[in-house]
């Protein structure tokens, strides 16, 4: 066995009974039966461990699900297969799915919560397009919403197997989901995830945004709303983005312009944080 995988093997039998916090490198190296020299050949320190085992198996788990969406040419079997997939990923890395639940609500390691949300975006991504393959223009309106559903399903039902260590029927599990999911998509009017709120999630307020980034989220909008005053202004802070030509003043009057409209409010922030008012 390679030895960078031998340590994160063993590491994660550790942390799993112990949390990250409570084992040190010298458990980890005994309990691989190496020096603290070859740990360190393979890993600059504790935390570098840690994140490659968070990219390992994330990217097995988002591989996972990504794969089963694509690859199902049936529709009326998607949700059920994807469903399925999630779970039976969960059962398949308990130990490494347990740990990442304690772990992402008592980190101050902002690397690791950095990884934590970019790979809650990418499942959110996958799920976002599964639904527009399902429902199409029956949920162009809901889409947002039933994705961020669809998630909390997925967080609550996987507590049952990795919190309460609960044995499931994963058949009657995935079943019951589907449709749970099928009624809320035939049925939800009143969403509360609009593309904006969504796209936050993608973009904390917190985290810097590039000024390509934020045209590219104006953009985005602009393709979905017909021509109002609002569009109008939002075109004008976009080429004022692109190419700087009119004063503060003007700036802040179209900034005014859509902040009370629901799908511009977010980027109504975005823009005065970009232009320090």
């Amino acid at each position: 066995m390679i030895k960078k995988q031998l340590i994160m093997e063993k590491a994660l039998e550790l942390f799993a009974n112990q949390g990250f916090e409570s084992t040190s490198i010298q458990q980890i190296t005994e309990h691989c039966g190496i020096s603290k020299g070859s740990f360190y050949l393979s890993f600059k320190s504790k935390d570098e461990l840690i994140l490659a085992l968070m990219d390992h198996f994330m990217m097995q788990f988002i591989s996972n699900i990504d794969y089963t969406v694509r690859e199902t040419r049936n529709n009326a079997d998607l949700l059920y297969k994807f469903y399925y997939e999630t779970f039976q990923s969960f059962h398949q890395h308990a130990d490494f799915a347990k740990i990442f639940i304690k772990e992402q609500t008592q980190s101050f390691n902002k690397e690791l919560i950095q990884k934590t949300m970019n790979f809650d975006q990418l499942v959110g991504t996958i799920i976002l397009s599964m639904v527009e393959r399902l429902y199409g223009e029956n949920v162009q309106h809901t889409k947002h919403d039933l994705a961020h559903i669809i998630k909390g399903f997925i967080r609550i039902h996987s507590e049952l197997l990795l919190i309460y260590n609960l044995e499931l029927d994963l058949d009657l599990l995935t079943r019951s989901l589907v449709e749970k999911t099928n009624i809320l998509a035939e049925h939800m009017t009143t969403p509360f995830i609009s593309k904006g709120f969504f796209q936050q999630l993608k973009y904390p307020l917190d985290e810097h945004i590039t000024k390509d980034q934020l045209i590219e989220i104006i953009e985005e909008r602009l393709n979905d709303i017909e021509d109002t005053i609002e569009t109008e202004s939002l075109h004008l802070l976009k080429q004022d983005l692109l190419e700087p030509v009119y004063s503060r003043a003007i700036i802040k009057g179209l900034i005014e312009n859509i902040k009370d409209h629901s799908e511009f409010t977010w980027i109504s922030i975005l823009l005065r944080k970009h232009y320090d008012f």
